[in-house]
Parts: C-alpha cells; structure tokens; sequence
C-alpha cells in the first residue's frame, strides 16, 4: 500500500476527545441555520419580513441545537473519552449540510408556510413532547452514572413520566428525537426537513439496535419484553 495512503488513513483515525466531537457537530448548525435567518436580504435579495412560522421554526431548530450544546457541557456522561478524528469531519458534515439546505429552503422568501392549522399546531405539539421526552432521558441516563463512574446499570424509569418509555424500549432517548424530527418537519412541510428525520431516525435506529444486542449481553435479567427504539415492533 502506498505510504501516502497509510499516512492518510492513520491521520483520519486519530483521536480526539469525545465532548470535542459533540460540540462541533452541535454548534455548526446553530450557525448554519443562523446564516440563512439573518442574512436573508444578503442572501435571496429578500425585502420582506420573515412569517410568523419561519421565526417559530428558527427558535425550534435552533433551541434544538442549543439544548444539545448545554446536555453536552452538564449532562452527558461519555462512556468513550476520544472519538477517531474522521468521526468530526463525518458527523459536522452531516450537521452542518443538512443544516444549512433546511434553513435555506425554510427562510427563502418564497417559502410557502404550511396550509392548515392542524399541520402547524399538531407539529409544534410533537416537537415540544419529543424534545421534552429527550431531556428527561437524557437526565435519567446521567442519574444511572454517577460523574467519574463507569458503573453499569439496567436502564430504568425515574419519577419523570416521560422515562416511563423505558419500560417498552432501550433507548427513548432516540425515540424522542425522532419524535421532535417529525414534528419539525411537519410544522415546517418541507421535503428536506422530511428527509432529516428520515435520515437520522434510520441511523439513532442502527445505534439503538446495537445498545440493545450489549444490554442484552451484559445483563442476564433485562427485560425481555423491551425493543430497542420502536415499542412492540424494534
């Protein structure tokens, strides 16, 4: 193999402190998005004001983002302290250019809000459950590890009733997630935002899957009646 090549891929597999992975993934979008919102005279040559629903759906996608950034810096407990520095570029590529085509489409001028009401309430509603429901799971899961612990446990519900959803799956975490995705995209109507939550709910699937295969294997008594991110179906 030629030397350029190994060099090539022995930089790509360096590693790089797991927090730092997360906040560049998380803090790109809140510009990208940003860029589009705000510079929109520069951008389109647009003259009129942004609707009502472009600014709710501005402080969603970012509120999103923002969220992530502050879980990353309080709550999150790494299990893996480094990450390969391929990882960074892959996951901002992915973060930032979805970003960046869902804020174009959703802040262009000639951005068609969605029809009905219903759409507009019934995603807003979604959104604000699955990103609720997120939180909650998320706090649940640093509840589990204590800082500075690498302690294992079967992952439980708390008095939150949100957490209740670990009783039917392994990571609800995602299964909120996917939830706000939905609810953005059906807020917002538009193809790309439809094509994220796609996207990333087939992926947070994949990871469900695997943390469910390793509960399993690690525990002999977890539950058996739990799925991985679908409750009764996967």
């Amino acid at each position: 193999r030629p030397a350029g090549s190994r060099t090539r891929k022995q930089w790509y597999q360096r590693r790089v402190r797991g927090s730092t992975v997360f906040f560049a993934e998380y803090i790109g979008p809140i510009f990208a998005y940003l860029t589009f919102y705000l510079a929109r005279g520069y951008i389109y040559g647009a003259t009129t004001p942004t609707t009502t629903i472009q600014n709710i759906a501005c402080a969603m996608y970012v509120g999103h983002y923002v969220k992530r950034v502050l879980e990353t810096m309080f709550i999150h407990r790494f299990s893996k302290a480094t990450m390969p520095i391929g990882n960074l570029f892959k996951n901002c590529t992915y973060y930032w250019g979805f970003s960046s085509f869902i804020s174009y489409f959703i802040n262009h001028p000639l951005y068609t809000p969605p029809g009905c009401n219903l759409c507009v309430y019934l995603g807003l509603g979604t959104y604000l459950f699955g990103e609720l429901g997120n939180f909650s799971c998320h706090i649940a899961f640093m509840n589990m590890r204590p800082a500075g612990s690498r302690t294992r446990v079967i992952p439980m519900p708390d008095s939150n009733p949100f957490t209740l959803l670990f009783h039917l799956v392994s990571c609800p975490n995602y299964t909120y997630e996917v939830l706000s995705w939905i609810g953005f995209a059906i807020f917002t109507s538009t193809f790309y935002a439809a094509l994220f939550a796609i996207v990333g709910g087939g992926q947070m699937l994949q990871w469900a899957l695997g943390k469910h295969r390793n509960y399993k294997k690690e525990f002999e008594k977890y539950p058996r009646g739990r799925k991985a991110m679908i409750p009764f179906i996967l």
